[in-house]
């Protein structure tokens, strides 16, 4: 009676009742904070905070400013330069002249006439404007190609690195999803080895199981603990690479897993070999390379040595002080229009050391380039076998994670009606999780294929990881409490 009293009680009832759900509140309330700090980015967000955080990014905008620079320096080659210079200061002057004629209009002429002008320590002024024209001028005009290659090469480099700081990101992105999974899959594996060990005690305490199925199932988690803890190590490193990247806070990053690919049409190995010859961003480095060569080769060549200018020059010079003969001044003024011809006529040998030099470095981007060459045709039919072949790995995987499962639910049946051992439960555990795995690094090897052969393509761009990220799905959720 006085039960039934106590919990008609309004007062006491409401503060009965209040309790539980603040306390429910208060967890809801931390499950989703920790939830909205857990961001769920794909490939493009990760590229896009990527371009703004990782340095890389910085080097391939500082390479297209280079380029810029240097299309500015090719244009100006050719175009005339203007030089203004002015002098001031203090000079001293003597001059002397003897064995002159003078004369005047009313005056004979008069013979060994002696001149004799000084100022000491006077105030002199000078100034200068010339223009000049180059008219013919091959070592200018080889070096306006020069730099033209130079810049267009720039621009190679700018776009190299763009790709590979693409090709990068993604791989950090991948190493992520793996690395989370992997330590996801060792805790699921070492929980349910944890199981099979309590089991195992439980049943040997009852006479139904040897002491070796105890055994063998510490033994199993043990290991597992050390596999455990060297995931998670793994798993913080790949995390820590991935937000210096993007600037980001490590534990707050929730990623999408590569899934399956689709039908994707892929070219020929043909096409991916002509591709890579004419579009490959080292390639062309390595070309612009080899016509850098060639062009410092023809600026020491003897048809490159004699040149010619169109020069105009205007100038003054004025001197005026005190000397040995009274108060002095003298003022000259130079106007000049004409051409210039300038042919060198001995070096020393400099000239023909200089061109030697520049023929060897021709011999040696040759030779690099052909090496290059031949290294990118053994990536991309590489590259390409591994798309070939990876679909059907990938589902022979997949087929097998399959085949694993079902095993391990018969083993673990056959464990508890005793037709299976615990050894037998362990192995099975083992080889699910090892399934897991295999099948999710084949999926982002393939997806690392794809992109790396658009990049050997010289064709990998935003709209190669948009169509990566459309393979991407959502992490499976930790089914450890489900096994």
């Amino acid at each position: 009676m006085s039960t039934h009293r106590y919990l008609g009680s309004g007062a006491t009832k409401a503060g009965l009742v209040s309790r539980p759900k603040a306390w429910a509140l208060g967890v809801m309330a931390c499950v989703v904070v920790q939830v909205s700090t857990a961001q769920t980015l794909d490939l493009l967000q990760v590229w896009e905070r990527a371009r703004q955080a990782d340095p890389q990014m910085a080097a391939a905008q500082a390479s297209r400013a280079t380029a810029q620079a240097l299309r500015q320096q090719a244009d100006s080659v050719w175009r005339p330069a203007v030089m203004a210079s002015a002098t001031g200061g203090a000079m001293s002057m003597q001059s002397r002249m003897t064995g002159a004629e003078f004369s005047t209009p009313s005056m004979p002429s008069t013979t060994g006439v002696n001149f004799n002008t000084s100022i000491n320590h006077g105030t002199t002024g000078r100034w200068a404007l010339q223009a000049r024209q180059p008219l013919y001028n091959p070592e200018r005009d080889a070096q306006r190609q020069q730099l033209g290659v130079g810049a267009q090469a720039a621009g190679w480099q700018a776009d190299l690195q763009q790709q590979q700081l693409m090709l990068t990101t993604v791989q950090r992105y991948l190493d992520v999803v793996v690395a989370d999974k992997r330590w996801q899959v060792l805790r699921q594996q070492l929980q349910a080895v944890e199981r099979a060990h309590t089991e195992a005690k439980d049943r040997y305490a009852l006479g139904d199981a040897p002491i070796t199925d105890t055994h063998e199932a510490a033994a199993r988690a043990r290991g597992l603990q050390a596999q455990v803890s060297a995931a998670e190590s793994e798993r913080s490193v790949a995390r820590a690479v991935l937000a210096d990247s993007i600037g980001g806070a490590s534990d707050a990053l929730k990623l999408l897993t590569p899934g399956s690919m689709g039908d994707v049409r892929l070219p020929t190995l043909e096409e991916a070999m002509a591709a890579a010859r004419t579009g490959n961003a080292g390639l062309l480095l390595q070309s612009a390379q080899v016509q850098s060569s060639l062009q410092e080769a023809s600026k020491h060549t003897v048809k490159a040595a004699p040149t010619v200018d169109a020069v105009a020059a205007w100038g003054r010079d004025h001197l005026s002080g005190q000397g040995d003969y009274g108060s002095a001044s003298t003022t000259q003024s130079q106007q000049m229009l004409g051409v210039t011809l300038n042919v060198p006529l001995y070096t020393g040998g400099w000239r023909d050391g200089k061109w030697r030099e520049a023929l060897g470095q021709v011999d040696k981007a040759n030779a690099e380039l052909e090496m290059a060459q031949r290294q990118v045709q053994q990536q991309v039919r590489a590259t390409w076998l591994a798309l070939h072949t990876g679909p059907v790995r990938v589902q022979a995987l997949q087929d097998a994670l399959t085949a694993s499962a079902a095993r391990l639910d018969a083993t673990r049946l056959g464990r508890q009606v005793g037709d299976r051992t615990t050894l037998e439960l362990l192995a099975a555990e083992n080889d699910h999780a090892a399934a897991e795995l295999a099948l999710l690094q084949s999926r982002a090897d393939l997806l690392m294929a794809r992109l790396r052969l658009d990049a050997l393509q010289g064709q990998l761009s935003e709209r190669s990881l948009q169509d990566a990220n459309a393979g991407l799905i959502a992490a499976q959720p930790d089914s450890a409490s489900n096994r």
